[in-house]
């Protein structure tokens, strides 16, 4: 079966469509022609801001204009990842999505449910004519996965005269979030010389793969490996027995991921050959005991590699490693108001080498704002130590909880009474635009709920198809369920 035949029909369609459209994050000029191209087939009014966010509205059913007007929000770029060797295009390629054993999945790559499948509902509402609704605004914002510079630089008249906010980005069905983490990324720089590599070296490259990754908000509790991290704990056991030369090192793809793949090309005396194997497959062993839960599948690999004609100078290589290795990554602290729910968090996400700089891209999360500010200063006090240059980008807000929401109590009551049990109401550690949207419009009664993908941002991304459509079923009798002002 095909993705476009799968059921509520409509929705699939739209995300089929979606699906072959590039929106890597920063790049979603094809997604704003689409949408205008959408707008003008179905004869509805759009606006699009100086950060290519888009609003797009569809008057009240007759008889409904006095109804709250209520925004559908979701963000049309996505997190782009492929399976080490694929070599996939995100910027001209479709992504191949199939059908197996209940869920939609993507070959080799992220499927792009986060946030496709919001922008796909929201277009699916837009385009039916039996849909009972109020004044109705669907929002589409920008580069959400990357900063969220969309929402943060949203032009205020699109919120303006709405009274509720339904943010379509949840992915676990029969949970309504009614708040979320702030977040900040953090980024440490190493300049660095090349200096001609040192004879009587034995050269190898090392590997660190297998991992399941995932997102770093949603699934930093899980205690899944980092690939950097893994990296750098064996090499730093090397340099405890020997002198040790970095030629290449890269890990990881998105601030947002949890790192699944990390390698490097590394130098030691002749003499050190056989240890440097032995000491790889001790490290092997402990992590398959450490890890045997949550990453089963993780794999470290030596091949020999032609000696290479340079190498990061020493002081730079010496400095880079200890960096790495003392800086955190994972749970910092729980929440001590919601159980289960991770208070902070920080994710080192990739090192990139290109043009003579080493960049360590770090992820910080926190729902307490001076937390946030903590675990920051944490990772920015070590890139100092280690002599990095340090670059801070802009923080996005937390969204505080507010449990007397009036929208949270009329979700509770059309779920219940469609489905006969009393939904999960939660808050997630994982970032979502809704703090920005209240920063604007204080007064904005906002949700979020969606169906179920699991391990998003990673190449294992899938959606549960049954949770689509009861997703579908209650985001329509929600609409219809709106009261008047």
């Amino acid at each position: 079966m095909k993705v476009r035949d799968l059921e509520p029909a409509l929705v699939w369609r739209f995300f089929d469509s979606i699906t072959e459209i590039p929106r890597r994050s920063k790049m979603e000029d094809k997604m704003v022609a689409f949408m205008e191209n959408f707008a003008a087939e179905h004869g509805l009014r759009i606006r699009k801001d100086g950060a290519n966010n888009i609003l797009i509205t569809k008057p009240a059913a007759t008889g409904l204009e006095r109804v709250k007007p209520v925004i559908l929000q979701s963000h049309l770029d996505m997190v782009c990842d492929d399976e080490e060797g694929l070599n996939f295009n995100f910027d001209t390629d479709p992504i191949k999505t199939y059908v197996k054993a209940g869920f939609v999945k993507a070959r080799g790559t992220t499927l792009g449910a986060d946030n496709g499948l919001g922008i796909a509902a929201s277009l699916a509402v837009l385009a039916s004519s039996d849909i009972v609704h109020g004044p109705l605004g669907c929002l589409f914002t920008t580069d959400e996965e990357s900063g969220m510079t969309g929402a943060h630089d949203l032009d205020e008249s699109f919120l303006s005269g709405y009274d509720i906010l339904i943010n379509l980005d949840n992915e676990k069905w029969g949970d309504f979030c009614i708040g979320c983490a702030g977040g900040k990324t953090v980024r440490g720089l190493f300049d660095y010389d090349e200096e001609p590599a040192a004879k009587g070296y034995h050269w190898f490259e090392v590997k660190v793969d297998g991992l399941k990754g995932g997102h770093s908000g949603c699934d930093i509790h899980l205690g899944r490996g980092n690939a950097n991290k893994i990296l750098v704990r064996y090499l730093r056991a090397l340099r405890k027995e020997c002198s040790v030369l970095l030629s290449n090192i890269d890990g990881g793809k998105n601030h947002n991921g949890i790192s699944r793949h990390a390698v490097a090309v590394v130098g030691v005396p002749v003499s050190y050959r056989e240890r440097a194997t032995v000491l790889l497959n001790l490290l092997q062993s402990d992590l398959l005991k450490e890890l045997s839960k949550p990453d089963p599948g993780v794999e470290l690999t030596i091949s020999t590699v032609n000696a290479p004609k340079t190498a990061i100078d020493g002081d730079t290589a010496r400095r880079l490693l200890d960096t790495l290795y003392a800086i955190p990554h994972g749970v910092i602290g729980m929440s001590h108001d919601i159980k289960g729910l991770v208070e902070t968090s920080t994710n080192l996400a990739s090192i990139k080498m290109e043009g003579g700089v080493i960049t360590v891209v770090t992820s910080q999360r926190s729902s307490t704002s001076s937390l946030l500010t903590d675990v920051c200063d944490m990772v920015i006090s070590t890139f100092e130590l280690g002599g990095a240059k340090v670059v801070e980008e802009d923080p996005y807000p937390s969204w505080r909880p507010d449990t007397d929401s009036e929208i949270l109590k009329l979700c509770r009551s059309v779920f219940e009474r469609q489905f006969g049990f009393t939904p999960v109401v939660s808050a997630v550690h994982a970032g979502l635009e809704c703090g920005l949207f209240l920063r604007k419009h204080p007064r904005l009664d906002s949700i979020s709920f969606g169906p179920t993908i699991i391990d998003a941002h990673s190449p294992s991304e899938r959606v549960e198809i049954a949770s689509v459509g009861k997703w579908w079923l209650f985001l329509k009798d929600l609409l219809r369920a709106i009261p008047a002002r």
